[in-house]
Formats: C-alpha cells, sequence, structure tokens
C-alpha cells in the first residue's frame, strides 16, 4: 500500500526541510542539507521536464507513426545510512510536490510482491491461451510498470528473498531505459545488498547497476532522531487503560514523524503477515493480532527485519488457559531480541507477573529477562539488525 504524503509548500524538498524547521518541528542538520540539495536538483530536474513536454509529432498525433518512447528522467539517488537519520522524512518532503502525474512512493518489499504476483497473471494469461512460455517475463511487466509511473520513491530498499534478488537487474535495467526515475532510501550500503544470499553472484549485476544509474549518498551524522525520540517514552507501560493507550498512539506518531500509519502486509515463505498499523520503521499492534493467531517464528522474523521498532497495546496476564499466546509471545520476543528490535509495550503487569502459572513458565523467566533488558539505554542504543 503506498504512503500518504502530507501537503507541504509545494516548491520543493528545501524549502519543505525549511518549514519543518521553523515550525520547530525539525532542528538543523548538515548532513540533512546535503541530502536535500541533491533531492532538490532531481526535483528541479523533473520540473523543467514538466514545463517542456515531449510533444508527440505531426504523423503520430494523426495516427501514422509511432509515438516516441517517454523522455528519460533524472536516473535518482540512493540514501543509505543507519537508522534515524531521517532518510523516510527526506524523501517524503522531496515525494510531497514532486512535479510529476505519475508517481508512487511505495515501501520496496511490497513493490517486489506486486511484481511476483504480475509475473505469476501473466504466466498464468499465456499458458491459458496455450502461446509458449516468454524468453523473458521480466522485460514486458517492466514496460507495463513504467507506462503507469514515471518516479518510484522506495522506503527501506532491502533484499532478502532469493526470488527478488534473481529478476531485480532485468527488472529495473528495464525500468530505467524506460526513462524512470527512482529515489530509494536504505540501511545498507549497495554492496552490502543481499548479503550472504544464496547465489548472490547472480545478483551482482544488480548492484553494479544500481551503482552506475544512481547517485549514491550516504546519510550518516552522529544523531540519531529516533533514538531521541525513544528515549522520551517509556517503553514499558503498566498498568492497561486509557493512559497507557493514548502513550502508545504517542509514542507511534513520533517516532512515525506524525505519520498516523496506516495497514501493511507482508510476506514471508508464502504466507502472509499482517501489521494492522505501519509506518515507515515502526509497526503497531494488539496483542491478540499476533499471539491469538497461528504465527511462528519465520513471522516474527519477518516482522523483526522490518521494523526497528514495534509497538504493542494491551498485553494480558496469561496462564494455563493461554499457553498457546504464551508460546507465541515467547518466541516472538525472542526474534525481535535477536534483531535488536525496540519494543514499546502496554501490559497488565510487570513482566515477571505476565506468566507465572502454567507450562512453560519457567521457560518464560527468559523472555522476562529480555523483557527488562530491552527497556535499559543500553539495548536502545543499539543497531537494528535488519
Amino acid at each position: 500500500m503506498d504512503t500518504p504524503i502530507p501537503a507541504t509548500s509545494g516548491k520543493g524538498p528545501v524549502a519543505n526541510l525549511a518549514l519543518r524547521r521553523a515550525a520547530g518541528e525539525i532542528h538543523a542538520d548538515p548532513v540533512q542539507e546535503c541530502i536535500v540539495l541533491r533531492l532538490q536538483a532531481v526535483h528541479d530536474q523533473l520540473a523543467a521536464m514538466s514545463a517542456h513536454p515531449n510533444r508527440p509529432g505531426l504523423l503520430v498525433r494523426l495516427g501514422l507513426g509511432r509515438a516516441p518512447k517517454p523522455v528519460s528522467g533524472p536516473h535518482g539517488l540512493y540514501i543509505w545510512g543507519p537508522v534515524g537519520r531521517g532518510k523516510s522524512m527526506l524523501m517524503d518532503l522531496f515525494f510531497a510536490d514532486a512535479p510529476v502525474a505519475r508517481k508512487r512512493r511505495v515501501h520496496f518489499h511490497e513493490f517486489m510482491l506486486e511484481v511476483q504476483e504480475r509475473l505469476h497473471r501473466r504466466r498464468e494469461k499465456l499458458a491459458a491461451e496455450g502461446a509458449p512460455p516468454e524468453a523473458d517475463t521480466i522485460v514486458p511487466i517492466a514496460r507495463e510498470i513504467a507506462t503507469e509511473t514515471r518516479l518510484l520513491c522506495f522506503d527501506e530498499f532491502q533484499v532478502t528473498n532469493i526470488a527478488d534478488a534473481m529478476i531485480l537487474a532485468r527488472l529495473f535495467e528495464t525500468l530505467f531505459d524506460e526513462g524512470m526515475t527512482v529515489i530509494a532510501t536504505s540501511n545498507r550500503q549497495p554492496d552490502d545488498l543481499y548479503k550472504d544470499g544464496l547465489q548472490r553472484d547472480r545478483f551482482l549485476p544488480f548492484i553494479d547497476l544500481v551503482k552506475q544509474r544512481l547517485e549514491i549518498l550516504e546519510l550518516g551524522g552522529d544523531q540519531d532522531y529516533r533514538m531521541n525520540r525513544l528515549r522520551n517514552f517509556d517503553a514499558y507501560l503498566t498498568p492497561l487503560g486509557a493512559w497507557a493507550n493514548a502513550k502508545l498512539d504517542e509514542a507511534f506518531r513520533a517516532l512515525a514523524a506524525g505519520a498516523d500509519g496506516e495497514p501493511r502486509v507482508l510476506r514471508t515463505q508464502g504466507r502472509d503477515v499482517e501489521i494492522p498499523r505501519a509506518a515507515p520503521g515502526v509497526a503497531m499492534a494488539h496483542y491478540l493480532d499476533w499471539c491469538a493467531k497461528p504465527m511462528g517464528a519465520a513471522d516474527f522474523l519477518c516482522i523483526a527485519e522490518n521494523f526497528h521498532t514495534v509497538i504493542m497495546a494491551d498485553i494480558p496476564r496469561m496462564g494455563p488457559d493461554s499457553q498457546d499466546k504464551a508460546v507465541r509471545f515467547i518466541t516472538m520476543i525472542d526474534e525481535f531480541y535477536e534483531k535488536k528490535v525496540k519494543f514499546i509495550c502496554s501490559a497488565a503487569t510487570a513482566p515477571g507477573g505476565l506468566y507465572v502459572d502454567g507450562d512453560g513458565a519457567f521457560e518464560f523467566q527468559r523472555t522476562v529477562s529480555r523483557l527488562m533488558e530491552m527497556q535499559s539505554p543500553e539495548y536502545l542504543a543499539l543497531d537494528h539488525m535488519a
């Protein structure tokens, strides 16, 4: 699902950033200001193209010739760096009034799910028509996407799926050849994408393509704005109630740079993993959304890889009648802990009182220990292991 972007100045990311700063929402950051100037350059190139569109010739207008390929826009930018430095915010400020009619801002994982679904539908259609399999199904799919969208903005660009890894070079080579402009943010530099993945040698041409076609920019700096915001919130709220729910909502909005969030679906091992409320890097769910459903380690690992912070509401006391939920809760915390996910929650009682009677209550003590450690400043300062 595409992410909604608030209205801004209409003049581009530099003016939009200045508005946010004047409103006291953000502080001056020289590293961000260098990145936003490059985003403004792309904005200005797109504006120039929009002001002087490539009109088809007379023969084309009379239906006697073929329309030319769309004029290529600027190839775009690949912005990478640690979480909390403002990558998503800067891309949003660019996208909000990018002068392109056909534009999308979409999470990279969701975009690739769409691509895989398009490939599947096309192959099914050809098979139903009795047509021979295409030698390269990716190129027509990429051209189809390029007719629908001229600017693609990807948040959280990462590759964990071999099916995606094997098609990315052909897909993006065609998108770029069709004139697509791409802006991407990632926690990883291009050379670290799909690191240690299966058959990674077949993925390397995509890394080369990214470095050839996109300007690579690092957004580093000493300020972790996510961490600064986390310090303003208690990670473990008790008892349950309207006060705790309001604090969780406040934490979500602060970590999501004011966004309301929206439902999102991840996919792992052929299964859908539903996220009731999501914004870049931040997920929020009710205890029952995940712990009362048949979810396992792979599902929680998928969540942990896609979000640096998870907020969970209304964790109850668990007992013999909720052993299955307690087991899922243990598995969830294990996966979050291993990936250094920041966990903010509301609970009926302190960690030590959550599950004291039932099978596995002894093993639950490890979860208690982890919940307590996950509230510590030392844990909160650790880098998310996407």
